[in-house]
């Protein structure tokens, strides 16, 4: 008889997968660019996850060879946004 323990290594639980990621960004980012990605997620929640799956996938592949600044972060963030679309109304 095997009974399951909810402590598994092989299915983390969402909060343990937060804690872990949220230790490697404090580790691939300064304190300033912390902080802007911190206002980030509050504005665009859906930008600030892209960035951090990027930054995670740079760092798992070893690209990352310093820590990331907040000018990289800004950098980052502008190449990772959508342009945005101007509209022209011509009235007659």
């Amino acid at each position: 008889m095997s009974s399951s323990n909810p402590n598994d290594d092989r299915n983390p639980s969402d909060a343990e997968v937060s804690a872990l990621k949220e230790n490697a960004l404090k580790t691939l980012l300064s304190a300033d660019a912390r902080l802007r990605l911190n206002n980030v997620r509050m504005v665009k929640p859906d930008l600030a996850a892209m960035v951090e799956n990027y930054l995670l996938g740079l760092a798992s592949q070893g690209r990352l060879h310093s820590q990331i600044s907040d000018d990289q972060l800004k950098q980052i963030l502008l190449s990772t946004q959508q342009p945005k679309r101007d509209f022209k109304i011509n009235r007659k």
